[in-house]
């Protein structure tokens, strides 16, 4: 009986010894390796990369209406996209960092291409009910922004011509970005306002938020909405759009990073170029 129980008891120590280094093991690769964190996700299970993939506190750029800061920028320009994943996730807890206060006059703020012709810079909107444009009064787009590719892959439409600051908000603003009463068909062609984006982010995510503007406008509103395409290094093609609005009494607030996916393509964001990927799957 005695030696049983010493084996017994020998075992369970050899047990625990091993438990020990596996543990030790885990823990000291998720702390001292750059994927250690993805082994621990990998190891206990825990795969949501919503938690992980976002930036849960946010700071204000330094303009009087704050906005977009260049660190939040770098942020986002290194979030990764992983399919199957969402097609946008929350930024700030989904709370704009705009200073509603700073609503001073209806224009919107346009800001220069960089030295690569991109629109890597914030657009921000101060709109009210007027800047509602009428649809018919589109025209036929034209600009080839950084990373424009042919539009259709047999028959799907891939690439669109992403405004920043949306057509449908710009009634009478013209490509100064003043406000202008006899410019109703809005801000269209302007260098300043188009990325190049994919289909999907733009017609199936961007109109959700757009919506909401336009809603808000249309119940007389005073609405402050930036909009920001985030490019990675020198890359031609955005990997993705921060968009945040805040109205004047606080009641329309939000703050998300659209990644610019196309689901069943690939693209080299280096020059926008797309490949076919049947594994490429994307949420709304």
């Amino acid at each position: 009986m005695t030696r049983r129980r010493r084996k017994k008891q020998g075992t369970v120590v050899s047990s625990l010894i091993v438990l020990i280094a596996i543990l030790w093991g885990v823990f000291t690769k998720a702390g001292s390796d750059p994927n250690g964190s993805q082994f621990l996700r990998d190891f206990t299970g825990n795969n949501d990369e919503h938690v992980t993939n976002t930036i849960s506190d946010a700071s204000k750029a330094k303009t009087n209406y704050g906005g977009l800061s260049p660190t939040d920028y770098q942020k986002l320009a290194n979030l990764n996209f992983k399919s199957g994943s969402r097609a946008y996730t929350e930024v700030n807890h989904d709370k704009s960092t705009l200073v509603k206060g700073a609503w001073k006059i209806n224009r919107v703020i346009y800001s220069n291409l960089d030295s690569l012709n991109r629109t890597s810079r914030s657009n921000t909107a101060f709109l009210e009910k007027r800047n509602v444009a009428n649809d018919s009064l589109r025209v036929r787009q034209y600009v080839e922004p950084t990373g424009w590719h042919y539009n259709h892959r047999n028959g799907t439409p891939i690439y669109n011509r992403g405004h920043l600051i949306a057509y449908s908000v710009s009634a009478g603003i013209d490509q100064s970005g003043n406000y202008d009463p006899r410019n109703q068909s809005g801000d269209q062609n302007n260098p300043k306002n188009l990325f190049t984006q994919s289909a999907y982010s733009n017609q199936k995510i961007q109109t959700i938020f757009e919506a909401k503007v336009r809603r808000a406008l249309r119940q007389n509103k005073r609405v402050i909405y930036q909009a920001t395409a985030v490019f990675r290094g020198n890359e031609l093609m955005a990997r993705g759009v921060n968009l945040q609005a805040v109205s004047t009494d606080g009641s329309l607030n939000f703050n998300v990073y659209l990644y610019n996916v196309q689901p069943g393509y690939v693209f080299n964001y280096n020059n926008g170029r797309a490949k076919v990927d049947r594994q490429m799957q994307v949420n709304e």
